[in-house]
Parts: C-alpha cells; sequence; structure tokens
C-alpha cells in the first residue's frame, strides 16, 4: 500500500510540473504526407518559461521526454497524445529529434511514443523514415501501418488502405494485416 500512495504521490508531482501552461511553443504536427505545419502561436514573448522544451539542449530534451513518459506511464491507464504528461513527453522528444536529427536513437524514440500514444501517422511516416529497423522496431512500424489500413478502408479508401498493408506486411507480417487485405 505505502508502495502505491508513493508511486501516486510521484505521478500526481510529475503530472502538476507538466500543467505549466507558459510553455512557449509545441511542436509542428506532421499531415498525412508527412510535412510540416507549424501550428504554435505565440503572442506576448514575457511569458514564455526560459527552459522550455526550445531552450534546453537535444540531450536534455530526450532525458526529459524519457521522464515524462515513466511518469504517465504511472498516472494514465491508456496513452493518448492528449495526456498532460503524454504531450510532454511526446513534445520534449520531437525537440531532441530536431535538434539532433542525425541521432538516431531519438528518431527512434519518437516514433516508439507515436506509436504508444496512438498517433498513428505520425508514427507511420517516423518509422518510415527510419529506414533500417529492428525486429521490435518492425513490430511497432507494422502496426502504425495496420492502423492506418484499417482507418482507410473504413473510410472506403482501398487503394490508400492497400499501401499502408504493403508497407506493414513489408516491415512484419501481422494477422490484422492479413485480415484486412482479405478485405481489399
Amino acid at each position: 500500500m505505502k508502495k502505491i500512495l508513493m508511486l501516486t504521490a510521484f505521478a500526481l508531482a510529475g503530472l502538476a510540473a507538466a500543467q505549466d501552461t507558459t510553455t512557449p511553443a509545441t511542436p509542428p504536427s506532421e499531415t498525412s504526407t508527412g510535412t510540416a505545419t507549424d501550428t504554435s502561436t505565440t503572442t506576448d514573448t514575457s511569458m514564455q518559461e526560459t527552459s522550455g522544451p526550445a531552450t534546453l539542449s537535444a540531450p536534455e530534451n530526450f532525458a526529459r521526454a524519457q521522464e515524462f513518459a515513466v511518469q504517465a506511464d504511472v498516472a494514465y491507464p491508456v496513452p493518448f497524445y492528449d495526456r498532460t504528461l503524454w504531450k510532454a513527453a511526446v513534445d520534449s522528444a520531437y525537440y531532441a529529434a530536431t535538434m539532433d536529427s542525425s541521432n538516431r536513437d531519438y528518431q527512434a524514440y519518437l516514433a516508439q511514443l507515436y506509436t504508444k500514444t496512438q498517433w498513428w501517422i505520425n508514427a507511420y511516416n517516423a518509422w518510415n523514415r527510419l529506414g533500417n529497423l529492428s525486429d521490435q522496431e518492425k513490430q511497432w512500424a507494422s502496426l502504425s501501418a495496420a492502423k492506418l489500413a484499417y482507418i482507410a478502408l473504413q473510410r472506403g479508401d482501398k487503394q490508400m488502405a492497400r499501401m499502408y498493408v504493403d508497407k506493414g506486411m513489408s516491415w512484419a507480417p501481422s494477422a490484422s494485416l492479413q485480415a484486412i487485405m482479405s478485405r481489399l
């Protein structure tokens, strides 16, 4: 019981820290074509925090992303980007990956967070950009492709669903991809 209370207190303290609304900008979100669009707006620069993700180094943002992800795992039963701690983790990972685009670890961790938070299109695009994937990464990439194939099939876009299925099968064949393929 004591361990649970300590974990809960730890998670709530992290949640309170992550709910700072003065972060200078959110990372751009990606469109379905993989191009970035800047969705941030900043009007009052006097209110900006000096230790936000944009002012930290890539390694500091990477460490911060990992810390927020651990806290989010404890705080939330289901990971979604719109949860405060998951958003902080993804945003910090995004800044780390953007600041040091040659660091594969940062890129892979961002792709993992996109997958975990069910942001399927960003996950798919991030895995696709990485190129050579480990066996575990292929499983995550295949999952993102399967989710996008299912969504495309639900809206009647069989051509797009086929593209996602083919790419997902090239990463790692799965029962869900095979089931979607049988409906094409």
